[in-house]
């Protein structure tokens, strides 16, 4: 289970150590190997351990790809879908065009998500923490979903 947002460094060469509390994780659960992708809804990557990324590949493949709006995200979700490995030195080196779609740079930060991590740009991530701030304030309208949660 990956927590929390881990604000971190990625080198020249698109290189970024991962944090121990999310590489001790991802070596158990799939021998450090991962696949990034892009999410098709905000500006960032997200990384899932191999076997999550198996899961969901295959769920994505059996949607009805005749509609076009299925057939975009499934060429997204699966176009940009990167196996990758973590290094002996627990990094994960990450191809330019994901670095270029997420437009990271050497301030990144990584959020926990459950059974998946999302990499953010630093500065698209508090803009994108900001809002979601403001915008989840006592005024806010919950969705019926969150209602039921007990927090």
């Amino acid at each position: 289970m990956f927590r929390g947002v881990q604000h971190i460094n990625m080198d020249a060469k698109g290189r970024l150590a991962m944090p121990t509390r999310q590489r001790e994780p991802l070596r158990a659960l799939s021998e450090g190997q991962v696949v990034v992708t892009i999410d098709t809804q905000v500006t960032c990557l997200v990384i899932y351990p191999l076997p999550e990324w198996e899961r969901i590949e295959k769920e994505i493949q059996n949607l009805p790809a005749l509609k076009p709006a299925v057939k975009r995200f499934q060429r997204l979700m699966l176009g940009y879908a990167t196996d990758l490995e973590l290094d002996g030195s627990g990094r994960l080196l990450l191809p330019q065009s994901l670095r270029d779609y997420a437009q990271l740079d050497k301030a990144v930060v990584l959020v926990g998500q459950g059974k998946k991590l999302e990499l953010w740009s630093e500065s698209l991530w508090l803009a994108e923490r900001d809002q979601a701030l403001r915008e989840s304030g006592p005024e806010a309208e919950l969705p019926d979903e969150l209602m039921s949660l007990t927090l």
